[in-house]
């Protein structure tokens, strides 16, 4: 049994659960405090390349390496390897070691020596033609593996190892859109050429409303999935991303009312 569901449905979902009052608990309210997009974008990195387990760990683990850098550009500008190891000599995430986590940033410190920010490094790898932010996802991870002198692997994965890079295409969401939910800052990517985040809820909600029929989480059905929002979202296909996941995430959620009616 699936359902199918309209763009007017789609729009009151987004209308009215694409609000700041339903992001918590979510690591993306982390972002919300930083002004400064060379800031945010440092959050960012952080926040999606830890969500993944149990949310309430999730934000215990953010909190904990965010308290270590009140600028965190400022903070990885001046750390070196050693001093980011020592700071985070204690930390593990499920299984993130705090090893892990000190090269990733120490990796983003030397990008951010070279390019000037995230965002321009990123920008680097668009060309005019892509259909997709993929050639540049994994231009920003084989740089950012080779700046971190080792293979961020689990942290920050590849497409192209056919990784759905869920959490990647979250942290892209969330500084290339600009709306109530996604606080935006970078410059130079079109929102059109996003993919969608896909995680097992998601998956779950695009098997019901036959968005896909693909069982595998693979880079594949992101990109199906993405093009069937396409159909109502030519250029902003992740617009509804954050709505439609909060079903199964928050209990004060219920969207059975406004999908309609079950089609075999």
């Amino acid at each position: 049994m699936s359902r199918s569901i309209s763009k007017r449905q789609l729009e009151r979902l987004y209308a009215l659960y694409n609000r700041q009052e339903y992001v918590h608990p979510d690591p993306l309210e982390f972002l919300y405090r930083y002004r400064d997009p060379l800031d945010r974008e440092i959050v960012g990195l952080i926040s999606s390349s830890l969500a993944y387990g149990q949310v309430s760990q999730i934000i215990k683990s953010v909190q904990l390496v965010l308290g270590r850098m009140p600028s965190p550009r400022d903070f990885l500008l001046r750390s070196s390897l050693k001093s980011l190891r020592h700071a985070l000599a204690q930390f593990r995430h499920r299984f993130t070691s705090g090893h892990e986590l000190a090269c990733m940033l120490f990796g983003a410190g030397r990008i951010l020596k070279r390019y000037g920010s995230l965002n321009e490094c990123f920008r680097k790898g668009m060309g005019r033609r892509d259909g997709s932010v993929i050639p540049a996802l994994s231009a920003f991870v084989a740089k950012m593996n080779q700046a971190s002198g080792v293979q961020l692997g689990y942290l920050l994965p590849s497409p192209e190892n056919g990784s759905a890079c869920k959490r990647p295409n979250l942290f892209l969401r969330w500084m290339v859109r600009r709306d109530d939910v996604d606080p935006g800052g970078w410059r130079g990517i079109s929102s059109s050429k996003l993919i969608v985040p896909l995680d097992t809820h998601m998956h779950k909600i695009s098997l019901a409303l036959g968005l896909t029929r693909r069982r595998q989480g693979d880079m594949r059905t992101a990109l199906e999935i993405t093009q069937a929002f396409r159909r109502f979202s030519p250029q902003d296909p992740a617009k509804y991303d954050f709505a439609l996941t909060r079903l199964g995430i928050r209990k004060d959620v219920d969207f059975g009312p406004l999908l309609g009616p079950t089609r075999a």
